[in-house]
């Protein structure tokens, strides 16, 4: 792989693991139109670059968090969010295998279709009732956390999004767009911790690591400044603005890959 994929499929990372139109999908969709065979290893591997992101991003929410359960003893946020993880985390470790090898998941006709479903769901939940609002993830029970979590154990499909399912769900369960966000970052971080920590685990996965350093470091590079520029537009947009809009790209992005599908 170039240099220049390498940066490019970097940046598509960043920008779209935050901003809710799936980045898994359009590393797939990018890797498809480089006309090679998709690298769910370097996918996984580029999570380096927006873990660091969000951990210093969030950095003093975090502090908050440990000060909130070790000196206040206050464990409710902390209480949803392992609530919300654990869904996504039991089917990830289970089904990582067919997921990493599934030609059917990483097709990209699926993605699009995926891209497009959850594009005209974000248009719907704009225009929906939401339950009881509530003003933070502290403020969730513990079923409503887990329905997040559910939503966001959808996210392994590719098209799907982490965040945009995650922050959708949180809509629904009575979350404004901004505390929405806020929580689905924070989520986000023992996911991805705890798939970087498998991807060192695994021998195989530290050697491909290892003979393509140039590669990963290059990509996560780009990651890590793209998805620091993700995270604040975000929080920035979502505090006057819903998903609508992500919705229609969504839509739009799906619309153009059906038709270069078809016309090949």
């Amino acid at each position: 792989m170039s240099v220049f994929e390498a940066i490019f499929l970097g940046l598509v990372q960043g920008f779209t693991e935050f901003i809710p139109v799936s980045s898994s999908g359009h590393l797939v969709l990018a890797q498809s139109l480089f006309g090679s065979s998709i690298d769910h290893l370097l996918i996984q591997a580029l999570d380096f670059g927006t873990t660091l992101a969000l951990i210093i991003f969030f950095w003093p929410k975090l502090k908050d968090l440990a000060r909130q359960v070790f000196v206040k003893r206050d464990y409710r946020l902390a209480r949803n969010i392992l609530i919300t993880c654990i869904p996504a985390g039991l089917l990830g470790l289970l089904l990582a295998n067919f997921i990493e090898t599934s030609t059917v998941l990483l097709n990209p006709l699926v993605v699009a279709i995926m891209l497009a479903l959850v594009g005209v769901l974000m248009i719907v939940v704009d225009k929906l009732p939401k339950k009881s609002k509530k003003t933070s993830g502290r403020d969730l029970s513990p079923k409503r956390a887990l329905a997040i979590g559910i939503a966001q154990a959808f996210a392994l499909i590719p098209g799907v999004s982490r965040s945009g399912s995650t922050i959708l769900a949180s809509r629904i369960m009575g979350l404004a767009s901004k505390p929405a966000a806020e929580y689905s970052f924070m989520v986000s971080i023992p996911i991805m911790l705890g798939l970087l920590t498998k991807l060192l685990l695994k021998e195989s996965d530290r050697a491909y690591l290892m003979s393509h350093l140039d590669t990963v470091i290059i990509g996560n590079i780009a990651a890590f400044i793209s998805g620091m520029i993700a995270i604040k537009f975000m929080l920035g947009y979502l505090e006057n603005h819903g998903l609508s809009l992500f919705g229609w790209y969504r839509i739009g992005v799906a619309s153009i890959v059906v038709i270069v599908l078809l016309v090949q």
